[in-house]
């Protein structure tokens, strides 16, 4: 399975869910977020070259110290599985992106900080 070609049009329809809803998310591959800053997550981006980005629905944020589980939605099955990912906090901040496999199932979080 791969992920990653029309990053900012397909990423549109991915799916948010906590924790407890992914055991029964069944064949779609999720990763976690934890939010160790200050600063609410109000974006996560996703990008295969660094350069364009596309974004992540995550409703109304990542609050500071949670940790949230995101499913990848089928529609980007076609895409490469090395992504770039960052976090656009509610201070107006940016963390430095983070090159990830997003081929398996992410269930060490990816830990984003201002």
């Amino acid at each position: 399975m791969s992920i990653g070609k029309h990053t900012g049009i397909l990423l549109l329809g991915i799916t948010l869910a906590l924790a407890s809803a992914s055991a029964g998310a069944g064949d779609s591959w999720h990763f976690k977020v934890t939010n160790d800053a200050k600063s609410k997550i109000t974006q996560l981006q996703v990008s295969e070259d660094g350069k364009t980005w596309g974004y992540f629905d995550i409703g109304s944020g990542i609050a500071s110290g949670s940790t949230e589980t995101l499913l990848w939605d089928k529609s980007t099955d076609d895409e490469g599985c090395e992504q770039y990912i960052r976090a656009v906090f509610a201070d107006g901040s940016t963390s430095p992106p983070s090159r990830q496999d997003f081929c398996t199932d992410l269930d060490d979080p990816i830990v984003f900080s201002e």
